[in-house]
């Protein structure tokens, strides 16, 4: 081997365990950095000899990225349900707790039994009608946190929209940049960095699947048929509204659905495009889970009103007139339940505070003058109309007799039930998230394998500056002959 080509070679491989020390040095540094890829420097054999580098390799097992994005996503649906079961449970209350649904049926119980025993006593009359009015604000109180909850989801939907649209117009911008400098022949992994996290950022909203394309570009679709971006970003469409009320729904176009690229699209069910993530959790909570607590919590209402609005318990009552619990004052139309729990109120008769008697608790509704303050004939017909057994005449309870605290307390274990099955589905939905991230950090940047590489980067630098020393020698004595 000639000097010159001594040199030549030396001097390619000082350039590759350069350029391959940035590489190590780069990897280490961004060790904890989201989105980042582990940098392989590609050398090959030149022809007459020597090394040269072509190029950087960012590797990453996509596959591994691809499932942990899907865990993503089922991450984010899981949460919301869970959240949305937890937040009713929480505006119902449990048995022991005084405020709770089954606490205030139980209190207006206890306060008709000891009406009952001394029916000409003031103060006992008034809490019978304290009671009662306590368990109906406790039916509004919950309807409105029903409402609210889809409120909240109608907010977030438009949120989340919003965000999934300026990610997929960053990863439409990155795929142009990194088709540019591919063309120009620069090394486009940190564009791929920062397209993998704007990728991942989107992932918990929607469940997307990465299809690679020509020149470093990437194709994002979902699991259920959706194409979100392939060369230009779809356009997803939302339009929220500022109040919810019980009776506005999706089919009856009140609320909005959700579009792509201009075309409405099944927001639920098996077929939608969108399903397993937090978008379409969001979309399950405002129009499925919400609308049917609230039906329940109607049908809790509406027993609870038939009960008292019966002539048979309260014999001065006419066939029309509103009981002790009315529909924003007025008597109960079958026809119009939806809502019932938001607009049940006591009956202004019973309420001293707004031109109403007590005494009418004991002598009945209708009345038209007081009467005897030793009868507790009707107190004891409004205790057993509370504490009777009845089948609800709506909602999907299990149709069979239940009291009114009975059927209070199917309602709240319903919602318990729920809520720990969404809980536990959530704690899979967490654990799977986290050993997938964990795989893919296992897959990553390994330091103590980066500086063992780097050592041996170092030793063949120092060979090849050896071998340069030397033949700068030789030259320097064959310069002296």
């Amino acid at each position: 081997m000639s000097i010159s080509s001594s040199l030549s070679n030396a001097l390619s491989g000082l350039t590759a365990a350069s350029r391959a020390a940035e590489v190590v040095s780069s990897n280490v540094a961004n060790a904890q950095t989201p989105g980042y890829g582990r940098r392989e420097l590609d050398v090959s054999s030149r022809y007459l000899g020597g090394v040269q580098v072509d190029g950087v390799n960012r590797n990453v097992d996509q596959q591994v990225v691809q499932d942990r994005r899907l865990a993503d996503a089922a991450l984010g649906y899981n949460s919301t349900v869970a959240d949305f079961h937890a937040g009713i449970e929480t505006a119902l209350g449990t048995p022991d707790q005084e405020w709770s649904l089954s606490g205030r049926v139980a209190a207006l119980e206890a306060a008709l039994v000891e009406a009952t025993s001394r029916p000409d006593n003031q103060a006992r009359l008034s809490a019978v009608r304290n009671a009662a009015e306590g368990l109906a604000t406790k039916l509004n109180t919950v309807s409105d946190a029903v409402q609210t909850a889809r409120m909240d989801a109608d907010a977030e939907i438009s949120t989340q929209v919003a965000r999934l649209n300026a990610g997929l117009e960053q990863v439409q911008h990155l795929n142009f940049q990194i088709k540019e400098a591919q063309a120009r022949g620069q090394d486009p992994s940190p564009l791929m960095d920062m397209r993998q996290v704007a990728i991942d950022d989107i992932s918990g909203i929607v469940p997307l699947k990465q299809v690679d394309r020509d020149f470093g570009q990437v194709a994002l679709y979902t699991p259920g048929g959706a194409i979100v971006l392939d060369g230009t970003a779809a356009e997803v469409g939302f339009s929220n509204v500022g109040v919810i009320v019980p009776e506005m729904t999706l089919e009856s176009g009140a609320l909005s659905g959700l579009t792509i690229n201009g075309r409405e699209v099944r927001t639920s069910g098996a077929n939608s495009p969108i399903q397993g993530g937090s978008l379409a959790a969001l979309f399950e909570v405002r129009d499925e889970l919400a609308t049917g607590a609230q039906s329940r919590l109607d049908a809790v209402a509406r027993d609870l009103v038939e009960r008292f609005q019966d002539p048979a318990v309260d014999p001065t009552l006419g066939a029309t007139d509103p009981g002790l619990f009315t529909d924003a004052g007025a008597a109960f139309d079958v026809s119009d339940e939806v809502g019932l729990a938001s607009r049940i109120e006591l009956n202004a008769l019973v309420d001293p505070d707004r031109g109403g008697d007590l005494w009418r608790l004991r002598d009945g509704l209708g009345a038209v003058a007081e009467g005897d303050a030793g009868d507790s004939t009707l107190l004891q017909a409004l205790n057993t109309a509370l504490t009777g057994e009845r089948v609800a005449a709506s909602g999907d309870f299990l149709g069979v007799s239940r009291s009114a605290s009975g059927l209070a307390a199917d309602f709240l274990s319903r919602v318990g039930m729920e809520r720990h099955a969404a809980e536990n589905q959530e704690s899979f939905a967490v654990s799977h998230q986290e050993s997938l991230a964990l795989l893919e950090a296992e897959n990553g940047v390994d330091t103590d394998h980066e500086l063992q590489k780097l050592m041996l980067i170092e030793q063949a630098y120092a060979a090849n500056a050896r071998v340069i020393s030397t033949v700068d020698q030789m030259l320097r004595q064959i310069m002296e002959l």
